[in-house]
């Protein structure tokens, strides 16, 4: 972990907030994730407005219109949210915009941010510095000094295993993890998610690091837009490369392991099953945060985005139970609950033109290595088999609506794209 006086200098966006917060903390109560980042156990009486008035209000907000279903009854959450991924309304919400320790769902956003910035084949052989200040007890790809990976390789790691080591390489490349944050919270202003406080590329609990799960919506909302995003978000298992080994005649051989997506909802879990529908995107789970996730669903051609933080209930993966709770409930009600908010668009949407051959793709052209299995979960009620990916799951290109021009006004869709994907 770094020392405090390192974490001062991460982002002159870190406010006043974290500055306090670090005066009252000991460097040994920094060494490791401590109690709740929370100012309190209960929601601040008014919070930010963007997106709607109602949305800045404490508590549950949802308005069922004739013939619209109750929501579920056993959420714990201290923060969540439904919204529809295309249109950006948003269906219901509890304590949206409540400032909390995200966890590694801040990777949405780290991943928002760095994607474009490299081809998939792009190689780095990782140098002991890359992987200084790793926080302790962080999760891990297993990403080796010495050792040359592609991006390719290192987006798996920060997907499909949560991999804070694979997050510290990526920040490296692109100047190191104080460069890194400050292109964050750059960009986090340009989404208008004004929630968020970035003090740590990979969500590891810092002091004064927080976001909301409204913040959380609209990073995964914009990471869907790439279709490296895409592809990372519903890749199940892949293999990832090893570590050099030499045999007693000198021949060496580096043999690939496999990794799996820990998103419960994709992967399953023996007390949870594949969500179906679901297409992404990202979960954690630190001390200060406990457990966060926002997902994306597709079903009779709707797509939602559900982002849950924090249950009180500590069951096992309680947080992936209340998420697919909430999907069920939005699939139910979509058409029939009127929208308590928006997700807004970036503040440079409106002047964003890109062309209508743009294929989509982060960080250039290059062909990621083999290995990967996207997929988009399993066949949805009234969809398709290998589940619709509205969300973009998929091969194929990316077409962009109104003649490659993003509609802004009152909404902002997501790109439409050639689907369907079989489950492996």
């Amino acid at each position: 972990m770094p020392a405090p006086k390192k974490a001062l200098r991460r982002s002159l966006t870190v406010t006043a907030a974290a500055l306090t917060a670090l005066a009252l903390l000991s460097p040994a109560a920094l060494a490791a994730p401590g109690p709740s980042a929370s100012p309190s156990a209960t929601p601040p009486a008014s919070m930010s407005t963007v997106g709607g008035a109602r949305l800045g209000r404490p508590g549950t907000q949802v308005d069922l219109a004739g013939g619209a279903p109750v929501l579920p009854k056993d959420l714990t959450a201290r923060s969540w949210i439904v919204a529809d991924a295309e249109s950006g309304d948003v269906l219901a919400a509890h304590n949206a915009h409540w400032r909390l320790a995200p966890a590694s769902t801040l990777k949405m956003l780290f991943a928002d941010t760095l994607l474009p910035k490299w081809p998939k084949t792009t190689k780095h052989k990782v140098e002991v510095s890359d992987l200084a200040g790793i926080g302790a007890g962080s999760s891990l790809v297993g990403i080796k000094e010495e050792e040359t990976y592609t991006v390719h390789d290192l987006w798996l790691g920060v997907f499909l295993r949560s991999g804070n080591d694979a997050v510290h390489v990526l920040s490296a490349m692109n100047g190191g993890v104080d460069k890194t944050v400050a292109d964050m919270n750059a960009h986090a202003e340009e989404l208008q998610a004004l929630d968020t406080t970035v003090a740590s590329p990979d969500g590891y609990d810092m002091p004064g690091q927080v976001s909301s799960a409204y913040d959380l919506t609209l990073f995964a909302r914009s990471g869907l837009q790439k279709k490296d995003f895409r592809e990372y978000a519903s890749t199940v298992r892949a293999k990832f490369p090893g570590e050099t080994t030499k045999d007693k005649k000198g021949k060496t051989s580096r043999k690939p392991f496999e990794i799996q997506n820990t998103n419960r909802l994709l992967a399953g879990d023996y007390d949870v099953e594949v969500y179906p529908g679901i297409a992404g995107v990202k979960n954690g789970n630190t001390t200060n945060a406990g457990s966060t996730f926002t997902g994306v669903a597709e079903r009779d051609g709707r797509v939602l985005l559900v982002t849950v933080m924090n249950p009180a209930k500590d069951d096992h993966n309680e947080v992936y139970k209340e998420t697919a709770r909430l999907f069920d409930w939005g699939f139910k009600a979509s058409g029939k609950a009127r929208p308590v908010g928006q997700l807004v668009p970036p503040r440079s949407a409106a002047a964003a033109s890109p062309s209508a051959g743009s294929s989509g793709e982060a960080g250039g052209t290059g062909k990621g290595t083999g290995g990967t299995k996207p997929v988009a979960g399993a066949a949805a009620p009234g969809g398709s088999s290998g589940v619709g990916v509205a969300a973009g799951i998929t091969a194929g290109v990316l077409v962009l609506l109104a003649g490659g021009v993003f509609l802004i006004n009152r909404k902002w869709p997501l790109p439409d794209l050639v689907r369907r994907r079989t489950r492996p």
